[in-house]
């Protein structure tokens, strides 16, 4: 049994590390940034109402698209602490609309969190924003 939760734990650790795809040039490249030492994580959700495998990333064809997100990061301080005295982690998941990606470039979805807030931005390659957040909603 032991050997069993050692390979199993070993496999998660492998599929977590494995490299990124190369980028298709006739999508576009989305990549994530949280630049913000509380932001814990950024991850793909759905791409056009369509539930993702891997959240590493976004590649969209040229258009329109709709990207969702879940965005995770830590309330510290004043009345965001939890009971046991620790930071609580706050889990949302953002919507943001885009309609003019181009096939060949690269853009970087950057989130973060302003108090109770979450923002994203998405950058073009000239680091230019070119879309917000239009809607979010948080689990805690």
């Amino acid at each position: 049994m032991r050997r069993l939760m050692l390979l199993l734990a070993a496999t998660l650790v492998a599929g977590c590390q494995a490299p990124l795809p190369v980028a298709d040039p006739q999508k576009a490249w989305v990549d994530f940034s949280t630049p913000f030492p509380n932001d814990r994580l950024l991850l793909a959700e759905r791409l056009d109402k369509q539930r993702l495998r891997d959240g590493r990333f976004f590649e969209v064809t040229p258009g329109s698209h709709e990207l969702i997100v879940r965005f995770d990061y830590e309330l510290v301080g004043g009345g965001s602490m939890s009971m046991m005295g620790g930071p609580t982690t706050r889990v949302c998941y953002l919507t943001i609309h885009y309609d003019h990606f181009e096939a060949g470039q690269r853009y970087l979805l950057e989130g973060r969190s302003m108090a109770l807030t979450p923002e994203a931005r998405l950058f073009n390659a000239k680091r230019e924003i070119v879309a917000e957040v239009s809607e979010y909603y948080c689990l805690i």
